[in-house]
C-alpha cells in the first residue's frame, strides 16, 4: 500500500498538525496550517509539471507546515 517514506511523511504532517491544533494559541496553529496548505498545494502544483504530485504535496505540506511555525515564532519574538 504506501512505502516507508510516505508513511513517514504522512506521519510527519499528522503530527505537526496535531501538534498545531493542540497550542493554546490559535494564531500559532492558524499559521501553521496555513503553511501546510500553501506548501501542499504547491508542491502538487510542481508534481503536476514534473510528476509525483502525491509525494510533491506532502513534502510541500511538511515543508510550509515547518515554515509557518517559524514565521509564527518570528513573529512572537518581535512582541
Amino acid at each position: 500500500m504506501f512505502r516507508l517514506p510516505q508513511q513517514l511523511a504522512v506521519a510527519s504532517i499528522l503530527a505537526v498538525w496535531l501538534a498545531g491544533c493542540a497550542t493554546p494559541d490559535h494564531k500559532t496553529a492558524e499559521r501553521t496550517l496555513t503553511g501546510a496548505a500553501i506548501g501542499a498545494a504547491s508542491g502538487a502544483a510542481v508534481g503536476l509539471v514534473t510528476g509525483g504530485v502525491v509525494t510533491k504535496g506532502v513534502v510541500g505540506a511538511i515543508g510550509g507546515a515547518a515554515g509557518g511555525f517559524a514565521y509564527d515564532q518570528l513573529q512572537k519574538n518581535k512582541r
